[in-house]
């Protein structure tokens, strides 16, 4: 008897104490870093735009025209790598975005104005302040673009653009330069052509036209065997004269989107003027 009290004393005691606090499983600490190879096309992209920046500068301006041509085949193959790696990230995107200010916005900014528009003044304006105003405007609409399209990056369609993707407004751009050059004219002759499309090429890339992506192309597991032969086809066509025609096609681009938008209006007021008469 004495026993078993003493046993339920002591398991009594024992029940009174409390418990020990739970230890919080150990969480491994994530190593930080970045994935390398996305990013070193982005640096490529950065490179080839400053680089087309410092021949500007000398006076090459078939070389810095083909170096921010170079710098969008770079940026077309970053977001492309890293989506087929699966090494998206944050610091890979807002990266993406600088590098695409300098060789998309301010790269064919000083590219045209060394080349054409410092020339302006030459000319009897009454200010070559204008000169600089339009590269400016050129070089600021880059930068807002990006900017808008960061913040759509989750929402937007990614079949189409809002407005003209900033290295095709730098292909406009650089592509009437090489144009120009090429075909033996000085930068002085072209300089109200050269400020008209800066000015206009630089309100496109903030507008709301829309402007197809082509980022769908490819993502079909089957393609038709003719669709092969439509970029040997554009890269022979390329090559029997890279200025004239590198042009034609940046300018149509750029002009596909109003054309789309202006196809859109007309279409849908014949709808809306062919419905009450349908009804009637």
């Amino acid at each position: 008897m004495a026993d078993e009290q003493g046993r339920k004393h002591v398991s009594l005691v024992g029940e009174g104490k409390p418990e020990a606090p739970e230890v919080p499983p150990v969480v491994p600490r994530r190593r930080r870093g970045i994935y390398l190879l996305p990013n070193l096309f982005t640096t490529a992209a950065l490179f080839f735009g400053f680089f087309a920046i410092v021949s500007a500068l000398n006076g090459r301006f078939t070389t810095a025209a083909i170096a921010v041509l170079v710098a969008a085949i770079m940026d077309g193959l970053d977001g492309r790598v890293a989506r087929l790696t699966n090494t998206q990230s944050e610091f890979g995107a807002e990266y993406d975005s600088l590098s695409d200010m300098v060789s998309f916005g301010v790269a064919p900014a000083i590219i045209v104005y060394v080349w054409a528009l410092d020339d302006l003044a030459s000319l009897g304006w009454k200010s070559a302040n204008l000169a600089w105003v339009a590269a400016f405007l050129y070089a600021a609409c880059a930068g807002l673009r990006l900017a808008r399209f960061n913040t759509q990056l989750g929402t937007a369609d990614k079949r189409f653009f809002q407005g003209l993707a900033s290295p095709a407004a730098a292909g406009v751009m650089v592509c009437l330069v090489w144009l120009g050059h090429d075909l033996g004219y000085r930068g002085q002759e072209w300089a109200v052509l050269t400020l008209f499309v800066t000015v206009v090429t630089g309100l496109l890339m903030v507008s709301k036209f829309a402007y197809y992506s082509f980022k769908d192309i490819g993502t079909r597991s089957r393609v038709p065997f003719l669709a092969l032969l439509a970029p040997v086809l554009l890269l022979v066509l390329i090559s029997i004269d890279p200025p004239t025609v590198l042009f034609a096609l940046a300018a149509l681009y750029a002009l596909s989107g109003p054309a789309l938008s202006l196809f859109r209006w007309v279409r849908k007021r014949l709808r809306g003027d062919g419905g009450p008469a349908a009804a009637r």
